[in-house]
C-alpha cells in the first residue's frame, strides 16, 4: 500500500472518531506504519502535526454547530473534547483568529 492511500485510510478513521478519544496507534495502523513514521509523513505531506490536524478539524465542526444553532455552547465544548466552555472558548477564539485565514488563502490558491 503506498502512503498517499494509507494516509487516505488514517484521515478517514480520525474523521469518523472526531467526537472521541484517538489514539495515535490506532490511526498509524490504518496506513500499516508505525505511529513514529506515520507522524513524520502526515506532517510532511499535510504541512500540520497529526495533533494539529485533530485539532483543527474538531474546531471547525464546532464552529459549524455553533453557527447552526443547534446545541449549548457547553453541550459542543464536551462533545469535541474540552473539558470547561472556557477553555474551548479560548481554543475557537485562537482558531479562527490563527488559522482560519491560513486555511482559506490554501483553499483559494
Amino acid at each position: 500500500m503506498d502512503w498517499i492511500k494509507g494516509l487516505q485510510r488514517s484521515i478517514d478513521y480520525i474523521e469518523a472518531h472526531l467526537t472521541e478519544t484517538i489514539d495515535y496507534e490506532a490511526v498509524a495502523a490504518q496506513s500499516f506504519s508505525s505511529s513514529y513514521h506515520f507522524q513524520r509523513v502526515f506532517s510532511i505531506l499535510c504541512g500540520f502535526t497529526v495533533g494539529e490536524y485533530i485539532r483543527i478539524r474538531r474546531l471547525s465542526l464546532a464552529g459549524t454547530e455553533l453557527a447552526a444553532n443547534k446545541s449549548k455552547i457547553i453541550d459542543i465544548a464536551l462533545k469535541y473534547g474540552y473539558e470547561n466552555p472556557d477553555s474551548f472558548a479560548k481554543a475557537l477564539k485562537n482558531f479562527t483568529v490563527y488559522y482560519r485565514p491560513k486555511l482559506k488563502r490554501a483553499a483559494v490558491i
